[in-house]
């Protein structure tokens, strides 16, 4: 299930609904922290491979990217801290109705995220990429689910990236939340090393595959991917937040 997940989340995100499930299913008896910041380990690995292959063939506006980058990492740290303050059971309900938005908004936009047209992003396109760093930062810390399909959205919708640049700019903000996350879940213990570790190796190969998939094929490929991956996220999330006790 770590190799598909890698797969599913170079392109599109969304590997964490494989992979969390796959968790939960194995070690029903082991606490869900625990199973959560496990899933991070895996996931941050892929991740970074995944980045490391798009910034090969794309080149990317940094001053955009990069407040998203570093905002990411700050506002995962505050939602990982939350985790044990707040419910979360608000945001299970909520989201489901937030992914058939992103759904429909994106398929009745059929040129949306086609081409590639950043234009001169200026200072408040820097403001709005920290406001999304911390937002989404803040959610991936906090919860996660769609977490990678949320940043593929606002790069294309906010910054006119077109799908293909989107991913390779969603895997970087990605990797900081995640190893965020990582960091503050590690200092109380959370975490099955030896398991995640073993999980990371596949979920790499599974990157690698899927990277390469995305790179091949371009943005319009990406774009199903992503159209897919949303529908999913809102079946399962729905099913989770409605009718499992």
């Amino acid at each position: 299930m770590a190799f598909f997940a890698g797969l599913v989340d170079a392109v599109a995100g969304g590997g964490g609904l494989i992979q969390v499930p796959a968790l939960f299913a194995a070690y029903p008896e082991t606490s869900p922290a625990t199973l959560l910041a496990t899933n991070k380990v895996s996931a941050v690995g892929g991740t970074v491979n995944a980045a490391r292959r798009y910034l090969r063939h794309v080149s990317l506006p940094w001053s955009v990217v990069l407040p998203a980058v570093i905002a990411g990492f700050v506002g995962s740290l505050f939602g990982a801290n939350a985790v044990s303050t707040f419910p979360a059971e608000p945001l299970r309900k909520a989201l489901p109705f937030v992914l058939l938005f992103l759904l429909f908004y994106t398929w009745f936009q059929p040129g949306l995220g086609r081409s590639h047209e950043p234009g001169k992003l200026a200072l408040l396109d820097q403001f709005k990429a920290v406001v999304m760093g911390l937002t989404i930062g803040f959610y991936d810390g906090f919860f996660g689910p769609g977490t990678g399909s949320f940043l593929l959205f606002g790069f294309v919708r906010f910054f006119g990236f077109d799908f293909l640049h989107a991913s390779a700019a969603t895997k970087l903000v990605n990797v900081a939340t995640n190893l965020a996350a990582i960091l503050l879940l590690a200092s109380i213990g959370q975490i099955n090393w030896p398991l995640g570790l073993a999980m990371m190796v596949a979920n790499v190969a599974g990157s690698q595959f899927g990277s390469r998939l995305a790179i091949r094929h371009g943005s319009g490929f990406v774009r199903k991917a992503f159209l897919l991956v949303v529908s999913a996220l809102i079946l399962k999330s729905a099913w989770n937040a409605f009718f499992i006790n």
